[in-house]
């Protein structure tokens, strides 16, 4: 029974063959598997810790050691695995912070070729290398993130190789790939950037978000502004535009088309006009299987006409890293009553330095709806809230001057350096408080009219598989092209996998959207950050007709069935 349990969790994951636990071999030195657990009832269906560390002992003796990414917690002390373990916590369904990507590939190279040892080149030529074992929660979004940034970074493969490999190795076929969440995807762009054209330098440096505009706002979206804190192993949201804060460039019912506001845009230091985009890493969608990192940045207008919104704070928002993060939700309110539903829930993650900060003082993010993060690190974010928006960010500046912060270089550790770790949190896991972005991970209280979760009665499962739903529902829609992975013979048992399947299909549509999309009481407060036209301002309203609204639900409800 407990074995059918791991197959129904496991999902869309390969199951090793001979080992009969949840992990893949994704080069012959890295493990990738999902969190294990050394208490019941969570080891019925993970994998339990005495098996993995016993296999792992087997095959590899001392040689091995492991990185975890979990910012809920491990659920196994570090003792239970003779303390050979190195904390990288962050939250799940989102990318790490960079500043931990130089730490975490320069830890796990030292450790598989050796380099931390004493003795000569030729002492240490005579011995196997090791093996890094990487997890997070499923061992897939995260860990695949891990994997791909040390192969570009450590082993010199190119981008698009390392995450073919990864979903070669670590996903049944047809089941879409390892890695699939767009922010996640643009950090591995990111650190192919950082690798082949950057020299492997990166400084961390404060953000100012001084505007963001939004095209085809629909009514009701709360646009916040966000970042990490706490090592990264929170998120915080360090601004919520209220009304008073958005300026109708064009309410989408005159005649001529509106002038993108970014061309006026920002300039640095030196009076110079910047880019209106730096070069950015699009997310791999259905329609673009590849990420590209030569693709030009968009700067036409849209080819129909649409409402424009500017949003530019009161005061100035300063994000202390140079990750940020812009998080969407949309309600519609039921007259009279003080509730209102969660149709739409999406946010974007980029890394300033990396979009034009590494040369200029200043920049423009910008993305599509359709390429936005959605809910629990899926594609679906429920009702079309935009259309694109863009981000004008500038470095901020240090404090009591009118300079921008020159910020802290962080350097890729030379062979056999002490390592910086991230203080881990406490072991036993935690779920997270819930959050307007759709994700378990601690996030601050101040969320307006966020409820928190009610307890769960329910196995802990559906909620490792909700990071799959997405690459689960694609299955009839495309035909995997990579060639059979060696493990793939192994599946002696053709019902439990269909059943296994069938499973990780169903636990994971509808339960994970309706834990974030649903009613929400409102308040005065919700009334100042309802935006675009909500009830009571009609000035701001976006040209989406009720009709379009309801075609725009029909369809989004219809593509969430099609992944039961």
């Amino acid at each position: 029974m407990a074995s059918i349990l791991r197959q129904i969790v496991a999902g869309p994951r390969l199951q090793h063959p001979e080992a009969g636990l949840d992990l893949c071999y994704v080069t012959d030195n890295i493990i990738a598997t999902s969190g294990p657990s050394s208490n019941y009832p969570q080891r019925a269906y993970r994998n339990p810790l005495d098996e993995l560390v016993k296999f792992l002992d087997s095959k590899h003796d001392s040689d091995w050691c492991i990185w975890e990414f979990r910012a809920e917690g491990t659920g196994y002390p570090d003792s239970e695995v003779y303390n050979r373990i190195h904390h990288y916590p962050w939250p799940d369904h989102h990318p790490p912070p960079f500043a931990l990507i130089p730490a975490m590939t320069g830890s796990m190279r030292n450790w598989i070729h050796r380099l931390d040892e004493p003795g000569t080149k030729e002492l240490k030529d005579k011995k196997k290398d090791r093996v890094a074992v990487v997890h997070c929660k499923a061992g897939k979004g995260r860990s695949g993130t891990v994997a791909c940034s040390y192969l570009i970074s450590q082993e010199g493969w190119k981008a698009d190789d390392a995450l073919q490999r990864f979903t070669e190795r670590r996903m049944r076929v047809g089941f879409g790939a390892g890695v699939s969440i767009p922010s996640q995807l643009r950090w591995v762009g990111y650190v192919d950037q950082w690798t082949n054209q950057m020299g492997k330098k990166y400084i961390e440096r404060p953000v100012e978000i001084l505007e963001v505009h939004v095209w085809g706002l629909r009514d009701g979206v709360k646009v916040a502004v966000e970042g990490f804190e706490d090592q990264g192993k929170k998120i915080k949201k360090y601004h919520l535009f209220h009304r008073s804060e958005r300026t109708v460039v064009d309410d989408g019912k005159s005649k001529t088309m509106p002038l993108d506001p970014v061309l006026n845009g920002p300039t640095d230091n030196n009076n110079k006009k910047q880019p209106q985009s730096a070069a950015t890493f699009p997310a791999r969608t259905e329609d673009s299987p590849h990420p590209s990192t030569d693709s030009p940045a968009r700067t036409d207008t849209p080819p129909k006409h649409l409402s424009a919104i500017v949003f530019r704070p009161k005061s100035p928002i300063s994000i202390p890293t140079s990750d940020v993060n812009i998080d969407f939700e949309r309600r519609s309110k039921a007259a009279y009553t003080g509730w209102a539903m969660v149709t739409s829930i999406a946010h974007v993650w980029f890394n300033a330095y990396f979009e034009g900060g590494d040369q200029h003082d200043s920049g423009v993010f910008e993305a599509e709806w359709e390429a936005l993060d959605g809910i629990k690190g899926t594609t679906r974010k429920g009702v079309k809230a935009l259309d694109r928006l863009k981000v004008v960010w500038r470095y901020a500046n240090q404090p009591g001057t009118s300079h921008p912060d020159t910020g802290r270089p962080i350097s890729e550790p030379k062979p056999g350096e002490p390592i910086p770790e991230t203080q881990p949190p406490d072991w036993h896991i935690h779920n997270g408080t819930g959050s307007n972005s759709g994700t378990d991970t601690p996030r601050d209280q101040d969320d307006e009219n966020t409820p928190p979760p009610p307890p769960s009665k329910e196995l802990e499962a559906d909620k490792d598989l909700e990071s799959e739903q997405d690459s689960s529902s694609t299955k009839h829609k495309h035909k995997d092209k990579h060639t059979t992975n060696e493990h793939d013979h192994d599946h002696d048992h053709p019902i439990l996998s269909d059943l296994s399947t069938a499973a990780a299909s169903a636990m994971s549509s509808i339960p994970g959207l309706g834990k974030q999309l649903g009613l929400r009481k409102q308040t005065d407060e919700s009334k100042d950050v309802s935006l675009a036209g909500s009830s009571g301002d009609e000035s701001g309203r976006s040209s989406a007709a009720p009709s379009q609204a309801k075609k725009d639900t029909k369809n989004e409800w219809s593509s969430v069935d099609e992944g039961k």
